[in-house]
Order: C-alpha cells, then sequence, then structure tokens
C-alpha cells in the first residue's frame, strides 16, 4: 500500500489527504497550526509524518518550503519522492533541490488549477528528477499529471508565467470594476466585460499584442487619462499606470 505524507494541511493539502485516505492510501499528515483529517495518522513533527512515505507532499506556502523541507527531510529514507507543490520561485525550488541532496528525490509539482472543486482530480505539472516517480505514485489516486522532461524549477516556471496573466487579468477586472462602482456604472461594465470573455477566440491575443505595438503611443495616452479619472473616483490606479507604462516601453 501506498504510503503518503502530506506536510501542510491547509485547503488544499487537507483536502490532498482527505482524498488519498477515501482513496484507499495510507496518509500521514503534519501541520502545526491545523488538525488532520479524519482517517490521517497525524505526526508529532514532520519528520515523525515522513517516516516510511513513499511520497511526500509539501504543500506550505513559499515562505515555509523549505523549512518544511528541512523539519521533514530526517523521516526521509533515502530515494523518498520529496514534492514541491508550493507556488514558489524556480530557485526556491532549485534550492529544494540542493538541501535534499541524496536523501530525496525531489519534484518540482504546479498545481494548475484551484483544488476545492476537484481535489486529487486537479491537474499538476511536474518536472525535475522525481517528476515521473512522483506521477508513477499518485497517478493512480485520480490526479492527471503532465511531466515534462526538463531540470527542478521548469514546472514552476510554467505556472507562474500563467499566473502572470491570469492573475494580472483579474487584477485588472477588479480595479476596472471598482472604478465603475464608484462611478456607478458597475452593472454596465461587468456586462461589457463578461461580454468581451465570451467572444474571445484565437486570434484575440494576437489582437491585443498587435494592436498595443502599434497603438502604443495613442493609447499610452489614453491609460494615464484612465488612471485620472481612477484617481478621481478616488480607486488606486495600479493596473492603468502599469499598462501606460508598459504601453511607453513599447512605442517605436
Amino acid at each position: 500500500m501506498t504510503v503518503i505524507a502530506v506536510l501542510g494541511l491547509g485547503e488544499a493539502g487537507g483536502r490532498f489527504a482527505a482524498d488519498l485516505v477515501a482513496a484507499g492510501a495510507t496518509v500521514r499528515g503534519y501541520d502545526p497550526r491545523v488538525a488532520a483529517p479524519q482517517g490521517v495518522h497525524q505526526g508529532k513533527t514532520g519528520a515523525e509524518a515522513c517516516a516510511g512515505a513513499d511520497l511526500v507532499l509539501s504543500v506550505n506556502s513559499a515562505a515555509d518550503a523549505l523549512d518544511a523541507l528541512e523539519q521533514g527531510l530526517p523521516g526521509c529514507a533515502p530515494g523518498t519522492v520529496w514534492a514541491e507543490l508550493n507556488t514558489a520561485a524556480p530557485a526556491v525550488k532549485e534550492a529544494a533541490e540542493r538541501i535534499a541532496g541524496a536523501r530525496a528525490v525531489v519534484a518540482d509539482v504546479a498545481i494548475m488549477a484551484p483544488v476545492p472543486p476537484k481535489g486529487l482530480g486537479t491537474a499538476m505539472t511536474a518536472s525535475g528528477p522525481g517528476g515521473r516517480r512522483f506521477a508513477d505514485l499518485l497517478g493512480p489516486f485520480g490526479t492527471p499529471i503532465e511531466v515534462l522532461d526538463g531540470p527542478v524549477g521548469l514546472a514552476a516556471t510554467r505556472k507562474l508565467l500563467r499566473s502572470v496573466f491570469y492573475k494580472g487579468l483579474a487584477a485588472a477586472a477588479i480595479e476596472a470594476l471598482e472604478a465603475a462602482e464608484a462611478a456607478g456604472l458597475r452593472d454596465w461594465l461587468a456586462g461589457n466585460i463578461a461580454a468581451e470573455l465570451i467572444k474571445a477566440d484565437a486570434a484575440t491575443l494576437d489582437r491585443l499584442v498587435t494592436g498595443s505595438r502599434t497603438h502604443a503611443v495613442r493609447r499610452g495616452h489614453e491609460m494615464q487619462a484612465a488612471a485620472d479619472l481612477l484617481d478621481g473616483l478616488g480607486v488606486p490606479a495600479r493596473v492603468a499606470r502599469a499598462s501606460r507604462d508598459w504601453l511607453k516601453d513599447l512605442e517605436a
């Protein structure tokens, strides 16, 4: 029977641990702040939770990733797969590989969608020396895993590049809607944004990029005017000014 340790039992880690128990795995968990879900054997320390595990899922914040590794590593037998699921920069994943040394085989794992809707069914991408073994161990429990042929840090790079777009898009929507609320136009703008998202297609990206380069000067002035509008409405124009600055850089 596969033994899996889960370090970090918050929203994502707790859901993974509970799903693994339901799927028949032996699960050991550790989190200094959160009690383990039912059926998870709670360790008193990270090392105790990792003892005897074939696979360790480190599901912590980026700031806690290396600390969790140092706490759990003494409990790992050589060859244990240490899966870094933390949303951290590639440099953090690379540091984890150096710290693990010969004690564990590190897999850089990027969780590619929010966890709560699907739990173990959430898509993941893995790279590094432990990537394939990670997929072999976790895949049978229903997790769709794309294994990249590349080093630790490659999966994190893909995840964070997507984050620049998706989180940036979310920030732009929030800023625009906050301003629209202040102007008494939230319903109108929300409908406009929804309509644009619905009609987007494969050519939309090219139009966005090409149009910005072609009309950088005019659009830069437009975004300065938008920032001025937001100032008048009392809404921080963070995205508007960042857009203005990018357009300035794109001027021919």
